[in-house]
């Protein structure tokens, strides 16, 4: 019997807990407005790159740099959330956000960084890409 209460007291207690709208958030990635980074790098030490980027609304959060590594491809973009419901009032025009973020290139070679700018007309992701050349680090005598 002990056990049959229990059971029921643990199912009510899972069944009353629910997800609230204010709870969900979507998320998405932000286009790069503007970037800055260093001519070329050299292996083994690190760089900054810095990142402007526009809020489409006052509710949306930051949530880091989107940051996807394929060879010496680097995709680059900006993570944002908001939450789901949530009605946003302030039409402003959105004010440029700087964050940045250190590359270390572990090889020499040409690097290509491919930075997001949104979508075009036909819904298809367009990218604006720069190629960094890093030189071999040097040793001493």
């Amino acid at each position: 019997m002990k056990k049959i209460a229990l059971l029921l007291v643990l199912m009510t207690t899972f069944l009353s807990c629910s997800l609230d709208e204010g709870d969900r958030y979507n998320y998405m990635v932000l286009p790069v407005e503007s970037y800055t980074l260093p001519e070329t790098f050299k292996v083994g030490q690190s760089h900054e790159i810095k990142l402007k980027y526009k809020k489409p609304t006052p509710c949306h959060i930051y949530s880091g740099i989107y940051y996807y590594s394929e060879n010496n491809t680097r995709t680059i973009g900006i993570h944002s959330s908001v939450k789901v419901g949530e009605t946003c009032a302030d039409n402003s025009t959105p004010a440029l956000t700087e964050v940045s973020f250190n590359f270390s290139p572990l090889t020499a070679g040409t690097y290509t960084f491919k930075f997001y700018k949104g979508e075009n007309s036909a819904g298809e992701d367009t990218f604006e890409n720069v190629e960094v050349v890093v030189a071999a680090a040097t040793t001493p005598n």
